[in-house]
């Protein structure tokens, strides 16, 4: 396959690729949210329905602005700035900003969709 075919579908293999590690942190094999997750985001991938594909990116947007607060609020119980704290800022950040990225290409992208 070729890599320009698949340049399109990141956002979407990014949110599979963020189920599954979801899936694998949770050690738990039957996991209904997951298994239905990603059957969604494996129906919207394969059909590219505009609708299905706002929705999930609203959902994807507004679900990352509420963990980004829920990070603020973890890293204010740390009493001082160390190695932790660090790590928290640094990989948190990077996580929540590349959702939100992502998951304002993928409104983007089937936003103009829905209007063609």
């Amino acid at each position: 396959m070729n890599i320009s075919k698949l340049k399109p579908l990141v956002p979407e293999l990014f949110l599979i690729a963020s189920v599954v590690y979801y899936w694998i942190l949770t050690a738990n094999l039957f996991n209904p949210f997951a298994i239905g997750l990603l059957a969604i985001l494996f129906y919207q991938t394969v059909t590219k329905k505009s609708t299905l594909g706002v929705i999930i990116s609203v959902a994807v947007i507004v679900l990352t602005l509420f963990l980004v607060l829920a990070l603020l609020s973890e890293l204010s119980e740390f009493e001082a700035v160390n190695q932790n704290y660090n790590n928290l800022l640094i990989f948190g950040s990077l996580y929540l900003v590349t959702n939100l990225i992502l998951g304002s290409t993928m409104l983007i992208k089937y936003l103009k969709q829905k209007m063609t």
